[in-house]
């Protein structure tokens, strides 16, 4: 039989034991009480009607007609509450005393005579009522006396059965589970000759059963993966070794494990001065192994050189974990080493030069034929080499468009070359904020006044100076207002104004009131190539002006930013430090 059946089985019979102990409790208990709502339903007010009706006959100087209508209703109340044999005789008697004792109203012998013969028959009703009390009584008391050894006994059978099932059922249950934690243990310690002798038809016998059978291929198992576990050593070792990535392997303890060739020729050690060792005492004597034991992620690339050459590797550190012994849960596992990866993206790096290398020059040689063009186009203009007609004039409007947006990305992409290679130039100053408001405004009126915008200037005279590289700072000034007379509606307003931020640095800002930015582009908008998606909008533009911008004001130690929502606009701010000249 089943662990389950036997737990049923067991549960079910206390079960039914305290079931019928309960009931023969509750029934017991009605019983008396239904003795105890007779006894006071019955004869209890029986005796109550009569000992009104001798409080009624000796009651001194009351009214005759008060004291009849007292004996008459609880002469008929007792009339209605006949119960006991006899006690009908001693009402009728009372009744016939009453009626003679009220017709004799002008014979006081014979009201006397009929007031005791009243009396007599009264106390006989109390006296039946009594002893059917005392009866009554003696019955409850006997199924009293009844309940509770029937109740006692129920519970003394239900007592030696709870104690039989606590006795013998920890024993059922614990002494398999000994069994089987010692065979765990042994199994543990690779004792895989261990084995469980359960016999029992029970989830105990099919699971020693299982765990026989466990025990026998581990032991196969264990005599026979010998040899592969050593052969994939060895492919192992040979994977390492030949990889042309950096490889250094470590315990969990921190003990280096192996390092392959690549590993060792960085950190300019052999074998027999690193494998071994702690990694801490190592990297004491060897800073390339304190830097990569570092947890710094901030430290980006690494350039090292290599077999003489200059080469750049990207660290990533890796896990090894096994599953955990003590459980059978094998989703929990633990760590037991680790081993960092340097990988060469020098190549990578080489790719991103030359293309860096490649924008920069097709840029600066585009700059001279565009200059050419519009060299071109303002003669075109000039009335002295020939007039154009309007259709002309329309052609050359939209060439010497054309061409001052050719020469912006052609600017774009040389300052992005510029700041992709490390030789961007910076020509720092002290200067009044104001100067570069005023600059930033002669060269961006003109637009404003073309699409009908306003530009309200807010700049206090008592700002201190900041220090910047003015070119640079007017460029990304220009930059964000180009964007909001782009995108500000005819007829509107921007606000152009400088104040203290609260971080002591000096605060531009540009704020339009244009449709806005949607928040999930927001963090992608200082993204270099990237433009918000507008399907309605025929703008055009390279989406490298905002991530120009923010690099030539992070190399000058400043901070930018913006907030915008939809429909409501957007404010590009950036903040620069004060001069301390």
């Amino acid at each position: 039989m089943t662990i389950k059946n036997n737990l049923r089985i067991g549960i079910g019979f206390l079960f039914a034991l305290a079931f019928i102990s309960s009931a023969l409790a509750a029934f017991y208990i009605y019983q008396l009480s239904a003795d105890a709502k007779a006894t006071l339903r019955d004869n209890y007010d029986s005796l109550v009607f009569s000992k009104n009706i001798d409080e009624a006959l000796d009651l001194p100087n009351i009214p005759p007609l008060v004291q009849q209508q007292i004996i008459e209703k609880n002469i008929l109340d007792e009339e209605g509450n006949i119960t006991e044999p006899g006690e009908k005789k001693f009402a009728d008697t009372l009744y016939a005393n009453f009626v003679a004792f009220t017709k004799a109203s002008n014979d006081p012998m014979k009201r006397a005579i009929c007031r005791a013969n009243m009396k007599i028959a009264d106390y006989g009703i109390m006296a039946v009522n009594m002893k059917a009390i005392k009866f009554r009584n003696k019955i409850a008391n006997d199924h009293a006396r009844t309940a509770i050894i029937d109740v006692i006994a129920l519970d003394i059978l239900c007592l030696f059965v709870a104690l039989a099932f606590f006795l013998r059922f920890p024993v059922y249950i614990t002494d398999p589970i000994h069994k089987f934690s010692a065979g765990i243990r042994e199994i543990a310690n690779k004792n895989y000759k261990q084995r469980i002798l359960l016999t029992s038809l029970d989830e105990f016998g099919d699971l020693a059963q299982s765990f026989n059978q466990m025990a026998a291929r581990l032991y196969e198992y264990d005599n026979s993966s010998q040899a592969r576990i050593r052969f994939e050593q060895l492919r192992i070792n040979a994977i390492v070794k030949n990889v042309t990535d950096a490889i250094i392997g470590f315990e969990e303890e921190g003990t280096v494990v192996f390092a392959n060739p690549v590993a060792l020729k960085l950190l300019g050690l052999n074998e027999s001065e690193i494998i071994g060792r702690f990694a801490t005492d190592v990297a004491a004597e060897n800073d390339l192994l304190a830097k990569l034991l570092s947890e710094d992620e901030s430290a980006g690339d690494l350039r090292l050189y290599l077999d003489g050459a200059e080469c750049y590797f990207s660290r990533e550190l890796f896990e090894i974990n096994a599953p955990d012994e003590g459980l059978f849960n094998k989703s929990r596992r633990s760590r037991i080493g680790y081993f960092i990866l340097l990988k060469n993206i020098t190549r990578f790096y080489q790719l991103d030069e030359a293309k860096t290398s490649f924008i920069a020059t097709i840029s600066h040689e585009l700059k001279t034929p565009i200059g050419s063009l519009k060299m071109s186009l303002k003669m075109l203009e000039d009335e002295r080499f020939g007039i154009t007609n309007p259709f002309q004039k329309e052609l050359i409007k939209n060439i010497d468009d054309d061409s001052d947006r050719l020469l912006k990305i052609t600017s774009e992409l040389l300052d992005m070359g510029q700041v992709e290679t490390g030789k961007m130039l910076l020509n720092f100053g002290s200067t009044h904020p104001q100067n570069i408001i005023k600059y930033t405004y002669e060269t961006i009126k003109v637009l404003a006044r073309q699409k009908e915008l306003k530009v309200k200037i807010t700049c206090s005279k008592r700002l201190p100076e900041v220090w910047a590289d003015l070119d640079k700072t007017t460029w990304v000034l220009i930059n964000f207002l180009s964007n909001a007379i782009k995108y500000s509606p005819s007829g509107g307003v921007i606000e152009l104004s400088v104040k203290k931020h609260p971080s002591k640095m000096i605060e531009f800002s540009v704020r339009d009131y244009g449709p806005g930015i949607e928040e999930t582009y927001l963090p992608r908008v200082f993204e270099r190539y990237f433009k918000v998606p507008d399907p309605g909008s025929n703008i055009s533009g390279t989406g490298l002006g905002l991530a120009i911008a923010k690099d030539f004001i992070e190399a000058q130690g400043g901070q930018i930013g913006l907030e915008s929502s939809v429909d409501t606009g957007s404010r590009f701010y950036f903040l620069l430090p004060v001069s301390l000249i």
